[in-house]
């Protein structure tokens, strides 16, 4: 039974125009401070951007930060773009200010988790170590 012993790859994304980065940073260093490798794009970036980055880096997942209301729009452009990559095996969750309503929509679309407003760090962190392992690690 092969492992892949290499450090968790976590792509942290902001897409669209939304100028807010605080919580893609808060998040970042967390999963820093718990041993993650984290690649993180900066503001504005589109689906294209975020999925071009995501193979290039080789990341086990993607997370979004999404504050601007297009989460119905950009959660599964994502999906799709990865998909099209042949890289549907990095994970997609994210966070931000998204409706309690959308969240199910989503998870039917693909998204594997959502964290909204209130969720700790240590969550995200645990929810991470429990559902993202490295690609290519037996499963």
């Amino acid at each position: 039974m092969g492992t892949v012993n290499r450090q968790l790859r976590i792509l942290v994304a902001k897409p669209g125009l939304d100028g807010h980065d605080r919580g893609a940073k808060i998040i970042a260093r967390a999963l820093r401070d718990a041993g993650i490798e984290v690649v993180y794009t900066g503001l504005h970036q589109t689906p294209e951007m975020i999925v071009a980055t995501a193979i290039q880096e080789d990341v086990d997942a993607v997370g979004l930060s999404i504050l601007s209301g297009a989460h119905m729009t950009i959660f599964p452009a994502v999906i799709e773009l990865l998909a099209a990559q042949k890289a549907s095996d990095i994970k997609v969750f994210g966070g931000g200010i998204i409706p309690q309503d959308d969240v199910p929509k989503l998870k039917a679309k693909g998204v594997a988790e959502l964290f909204l407003p209130g969720t700790s760090t240590q969550t995200t962190v645990e929810w991470i170590r429990a559902n993202v392992k490295p690609r290519g690690a037996a499963a």
